[in-house]
């Protein structure tokens, strides 16, 4: 199946759009601030998680809406095959909650990621090799999310024991063992699992990287470094061993809120946060395109590339194009004017965007 159609009510700056009839490539063409990106920030939203632009739900709904947004999406199969309808939207009485429904039916937001495998690229990802250590787990995390669904449920499961365990030892008052052998036993379970996700997720991109050719863009090597011991058991044992020293520190010293995502440039075998910006971005999208390649073979791929075909001479271009063309997810593109995708202009669904509108073209 692949994404026929979006909705959108509400929305930023769009009060009720519709796009229909989604091919391969799609193409958003508007002035900055037409809002382009809010298309693809509604799209994202049908992957688990904050969307690609992590905003709070309540920053989301139109000023001019009734305080609550919904996005609407459909999927459509081969000719005797009922399409499938997701949805994803707030109420005003509660703008914080987001809810989700497949089909009619109420249904949980991690479960989204059964369906669609949704990749991004923006230009806020641009400095994520210079950018901190927790951005890059989070990168690493939504590569992993879009592989394997339940790598949300134990990042969510880790990040709550480990908040509890950190105000235990940030206490004033000792804290009772009983209470630190159980949640360092929910911190060594879903830890381990989240940790096996990333180390996974990052060996499989890394060999999809590997075969690629070296140009036109850098290839990247990718290192997953553990922020702890690997396994659920000497996990288990390095927290119980550590209290002492994480209690006079106050926080948790060893786990997987200290993983890195270590990143050097073929060849020069150099750090990416000391290459330049043009290796730099040209790893970025090696990444993302073989990332986007590895989860589109399980579910219905889609790829968001905001912003991206400007900032390419017209060499790498159309080499982005040609692989793009080669693979399984289907691809959403933003720009200010048609010129850079000529290339893919008659292949193309197209919709200018302006002021929170939208009209095939």
């Amino acid at each position: 199946m692949a994404l026929d159609a979006i909705t959108l009510s509400h929305f930023r700056n769009h009060r009720e759009t519709r796009l229909d009839g989604a091919r391969q490539f799609n193409l958003l063409v508007g002035e900055n601030g037409a809002g382009k990106t809010n298309v693809l920030e509604a799209i994202s939203l049908f992957a688990p998680g904050r969307g690609l632009r992590r905003a709070a739900l309540a920053e989301i709904a139109g000023a001019a809406g009734p305080g609550g947004f919904s996005v609407g999406a459909s999927l459509a199969g081969q000719p005797d095959e009922e399409a499938l309808r997701l949805g994803t939207y707030t109420k005003a009485a509660q703008p914080g909650r987001r809810l989700v429904q497949v089909n009619g039916t109420p249904a949980s937001a991690v479960g989204l990621g059964e369906w669609l495998a949704i990749s991004w690229l923006t230009p806020a990802m641009d400095r994520l090799f210079a950018d901190s250590a927790g951005a890059r787990r989070r990168f690493m995390d939504r590569m992993a999310l879009a592989l394997d669904p339940a790598h949300a449920r134990h990042a969510a499961r880790y990040e709550n024991a480990l908040r509890e365990r950190n105000r235990l030892l940030s206490d004033d008052r000792p804290p009772e063992a009983a209470w630190l052998d159980g949640i360092e036993a929910q911190m060594a379970q879903h830890g381990a699992l989240l940790a096996q996700g990333r180390a996974r997720t990052v060996a499989a991109v890394g060999q999809e990287i590997a075969v690629l050719p070296e140009q036109p863009f850098a290839r990247p090597v990718l290192v997953y470094a553990a922020g702890g011991p690997a396994g659920q058991d000497a996990f288990a044992a390095a927290l119980k061993s550590g209290r002492g020293r994480d209690r006079a520190a106050r926080r948790s010293l060893v786990g997987p809120h200290r993983d890195e995502l270590e990143v050097t440039m073929a060849g020069k075998n150099v750090p990416a946060a000391s290459c330049s910006t043009g290796e730099q971005k040209a790893m970025l999208i090696a990444i993302t395109l073989a990332h986007a390649q590895l989860a589109a073979r399980g579910r219905p791929g889609l790829l968001l590339l905001d912003e991206v075909a400007a900032h390419l001479d017209p060499f790498r271009r159309a080499s982005l194009f040609e692989r793009l063309r080669s693979g399984r997810a289907q691809v959403w593109l933003t720009g200010t004017e048609l010129g850079p995708f000529a290339e893919i202009r008659a292949e193309a669904a197209v919709w200018q965007v302006s002021g929170g509108q939208v009209e095939r073209v």
